[in-house]
């Protein structure tokens, strides 16, 4: 349960914040142009829909956790301060520890184009000096209008550098991932996850037959997800990345998941925008290092 008194960034008509039966408190946005749900916990973008648009951008399982100390399976989770496996091979949690713990709503803002603007952000404490030894403010900017866009912020707070990875991992709705394919990445090097991380090349678009995760290098355009089934583009903007991860996990990992039903996977997809794999940022003492995604339906 958020403790913070929210009442004050409330927008009336706009933004109202909801306590959810599990204990988790969402942020509500119903402007003029889009729906949206955040979670404070974890800072997650739980659902994006254009006025326009039937269906939702995010997939979330109907088996997600909503429990502290878990992550939500769909939206847009965070990953930081790494992304994947534990870079310094300590036995702490994959995909870092921000995804699971409760955010600070900061500020809320009703935007002239009649978009609406939310403000979270995480501290260092006692406890995540314990997981990861710095100090840092993360912020998380997430302005809901005819696009979704995220910027992500990092600020180093400390004396001495720190060295990061990272990720929206978001999780796309389709109608059916045999009718998807992504284009943006043709004639990028990826490195196959399940090929032991061996560099591959991308020929023409991608398509998902089969499970999935790989690191795109070199990324340095928008991607599309053409999803026909549900007749739409969903395109992805980025900044301050040339990475991108796709993943789907298809039968068998799905099966195996606790917070994934049987058959999830033919109707999601994640086109992740990320700092990972060989792409680390440095930010220095005092500075600040943003990672930006906007997505558009077509």
């Amino acid at each position: 349960m958020n403790s913070q008194d929210l009442a004050q960034f409330e927008i009336k008509d706009e933004l109202q914040f909801v306590n959810c039966e599990h204990g988790f408190t969402y942020v509500e946005i119903n402007n003029a142009k889009a729906h949206a749900t955040i979670a404070t916990y974890s800072g997650q973008v739980l659902s994006y829909r254009p006025k326009h648009q039937e269906k939702d951008l995010l997939f979330v399982s109907n088996k997600a956790y909503y429990q502290a100390g878990k992550a939500i399976k769909g939206g847009i989770p965070i990953c930081w301060p790494w992304f994947g496996a534990d870079p310094d091979d300590l036995g702490r949690a994959a995909h870092g520890f921000v995804r699971n713990r409760q955010w600070d709503v900061i500020a809320t803002e009703s935007l002239a184009d009649g978009s609406t603007k939310v403000v979270m952000g995480v501290t260092d404490t006692a406890e995540t000096r314990d997981i990861w030894p710095h100090a840092f403010k993360l912020t998380i900017e997430i302005t809901v209008g005819e696009t979704l866009k995220i910027d992500l912020i990092t600020h180093n707070t400390g004396n001495d550098n720190i060295v990061i990875s990272q990720a929206l991992h978001t999780y796309f709705l389709v109608g059916d991932i045999s009718q998807v394919q992504v284009t943006g990445l043709e004639g990028k090097d990826y490195l196959d996850k399940l090929e032991h991380f061996a560099t591959q090349t991308q020929s023409g678009p991608i398509t998902i037959n089969a499970e999935v995760d790989r690191i795109y290098t070199g990324v340095d355009g928008d991607l599309v997800i053409d999803d026909a089934s549900l007749g739409r583009k969903i395109r992805i903007a980025s900044k301050g990345c040339s990475t991108a991860v796709v993943w789907n996990p298809w039968d068998d990992v799905a099966r195996s998941m606790g917070d994934l039903e049987d058959e999830d996977y033919k109707i999601m997809l994640c086109v992740e925008t990320a700092n990972a794999g060989p792409e680390t940022v440095d930010v220095p003492a005092g500075e600040s290092y943003t990672l930006t995604a906007e997505y558009s339906i077509q």
